[in-house]
């Protein structure tokens, strides 16, 4: 199984990945909405990569540390075992994918993933669930990931998960400057993208009350009692976005109406 090993003592906060990541799955650029770099950057629909800036103390000072951020692609992911519509499918490699063809919009994976990874299209009329699917076109060519690829500063290491997990090991080990903790290691069973950092993993915006199990034995028996539900709750969405849309052409009708009846009047002359 591939992953990655993400050290983030290495990384200066560029963007690159964010961009790269956008260029290969030909997602749009709306950084005003949500911004994939800094502060305030977030995951989104159209953000399947940020990079996230933070100011920690470390000893006596605080210094700027950055955190790429995307899907972990749990090796027991807990929005596999959620989606009753097969939506979401763990491959033999290690990627997480998606089938929008498949999907119902109940967004049972958005409730059942611990890391808050997946997103939901909420402008659009027939919304889908989007994330990071780890550039599984290119993991199939023996190629690493767009964002891997183009790290100026080899923050990402892509290879078989177990070497990397060995290799991160022996870091920690070796080196005093790294936290006792590899994230992803254990947290919710193990995750395909591991993580190595001079801080704790929580000053970072990592959470790290993920519990150590893998979740689809909590998640999958409670969000498969209802897939008829999440059916109907997606037609539901729909029919209250047109309801929504109807209106507001209604009512931005009604009031040019009223305007030209306004200056109808205005202009007719006193008797």
């Amino acid at each position: 199984m591939k992953g990655v090993l993400v050290d983030l003592t290495q990384c200066i906060g560029c963007g690159s990945c964010t961009v790269a990541c956008k260029m290969y799955n030909k997602n749009e650029w709306v950084e005003n909405k949500a911004p994939t770099e800094g502060e305030e950057a977030q995951l989104a629909a159209e953000n399947w990569t940020v990079v996230r800036k933070s100011v920690v103390k470390k000893g006596d000072n605080e210094v700027w540390r950055f955190a790429k951020t995307q899907c972990l692609h749990c090796k027991d992911p807990a929005c596999v075992s959620a989606c009753p519509s097969r939506a979401f499918q763990k491959t033999e490699v290690g990627p997480v994918l998606y089938y929008p063809r498949n999907c119902i919009g109940c967004r049972y994976c958005m409730i059942g993933c611990p890391f808050n990874i997946p997103k939901f299209e909420w402008a659009n009329p027939i919304p889908k669930i989007k994330k990071c699917m780890m550039c599984a076109g290119r993991i199939d060519k023996g190629e690493a990931p767009a964002c891997v690829s183009v790290c100026p500063t080899n923050v990402m290491k892509f290879g078989d998960i177990d070497d990397l997990l060995a290799e991160a090991k022996e870091i920690v080990a070796s080196d005093s400057r790294y936290q006792k903790h590899i994230y992803g290691e254990e947290e919710a069973g193990g995750t395909c993208w591991i993580y190595i950092s001079d801080v704790p993993f929580e000053d970072l915006g990592f959470n790290t009350r993920v519990p150590k199990q893998s979740l689809p034995a909590i998640t999958g028996p409670f969000m498969h009692n209802s897939p008829k539900l999440g059916g109907l709750w997606g037609l539901i969405l729909a029919g209250l976005y047109f309801i929504t849309r109807r209106n507001r052409v209604k009512a931005a009708t009604q009031t040019n109406a009223e305007t030209t009846e306004d200056d109808v009047k205005q202009s007719e002359p006193e008797a």
